[in-house]
């Protein structure tokens, strides 16, 4: 007999308050967020005001700008996001139905989208700052695992992204109809609990290799060796649990039930695979990069 995992019996609200008709609810997802946002803030002023960290012993920025770097950074994640699951996942619905882009409480964000949008909103922030970009980047890339390991554990909680059906002792019977929907098993349906996966690999192992690297290694002496390792370590992680994760329904029909992008002599890669691929090759390349410059230690 399989041994299964019942859905813990958590909803998606922390709690809720019912005002006038309407319902005010704190979610777990934003509850993440926020405390994501909080832990990324304290460690960011933490890291700069340890002086003998950073390249010639002096933090590229002042502690006190983190706020309005985070503001630029929220800027960052919703809207690049958005536009990368619009774009990524999705773009001939929204290419019909282009006045839902802006519904983001409709669900729908790429980390992958995201990700370029922090960049893009951190080089805003730098150019306009005065600030060096690559210490800049290592200062984000070292603050971001919290918020993944938050994140990650909210999609569990929230019964969305799980992973493919599963016959191992900790597979989980997720809540729903799309959850139960697997063709050739009978009765009910376990699943990988991928988005605990994630946030082992991205969150908690990522962050502690970062704090390692930064606080024993000093390895923001090179500045661009921490997003390097960064952008390495997640793309990596991603593709390696995409081989668990169910892929999203959109690329899943008949005689293509795994749900990959690109087919190779059957087998393939699933869209999270492919668009890590160029995350990894750039995080060995920043790394790779920072090490060949003249060292700024002293």
């Amino acid at each position: 007999m399989q041994m299964i995992l019942p859905f813990p019996d958590i909803g998606p609200d922390i709690f809720s308050i019912d005002i006038g008709g309407f319902t005010l609810a704190l979610r777990w997802y934003a509850m993440a967020y926020i405390v994501g946002i909080l832990l990324a803030w304290r460690l960011a002023v933490t890291t700069l005001r340890r002086g003998p960290l950073w390249p010639r012993d002096h933090a590229p920025m002042p502690a006190g700008d983190v706020d309005d770097l985070i503001t630029w950074v929220i800027l960052g994640v919703i809207i690049g996001g958005r536009l990368g699951f619009v774009l990524f996942y999705q773009p001939a619905y929204y290419l019909a139905n282009p006045a839902e882009i802006a519904m983001v409480w409709q669900g729908g964000m790429s980390f992958h989208g995201g990700m370029l949008g922090v960049a893009l909103a951190g080089a805003g922030f730098a150019a306009r700052r005065g600030i060096p970009l690559l210490s800049l980047f290592d200062l984000m890339a070292l603050c971001t695992p919290p918020g993944l390991l938050l994140g990650r554990i909210a999609n569990f909680i929230n019964a969305e992204l799980w992973g493919r059906p599963s016959d191992l002792p900790w597979a989980v019977v997720f809540p729903g109809a799309r959850a139960q929907d697997c063709p050739g098993v009978e009765g009910l349906c376990a699943r990988h609990p991928s988005q605990l996966y994630e946030a082992g690999l991205e969150g908690l192992l990522l962050g502690m290799v970062l704090l390692i690297l930064v606080y024993r290694r000093g390895w923001l002496k090179r500045p661009g060796q921490i997003m390097g390792m960064f952008v390495l370590g997640y793309g990596t992680a991603r593709f390696i649990v995409e081989f668990f994760r169910e892929a999203d329904a959109q690329f899943i029909y008949s005689g293509n039930p795994m749900g990959h992008v690109v087919q190779l002599a059957g087998t393939g890669l699933s869209m999270g695979q492919l668009l890590s691929l160029p995350m990894i090759a750039l995080g060995i390349g920043l790394i790779v990069f920072a090490r060949i410059r003249p060292s700024a230690r002293r």
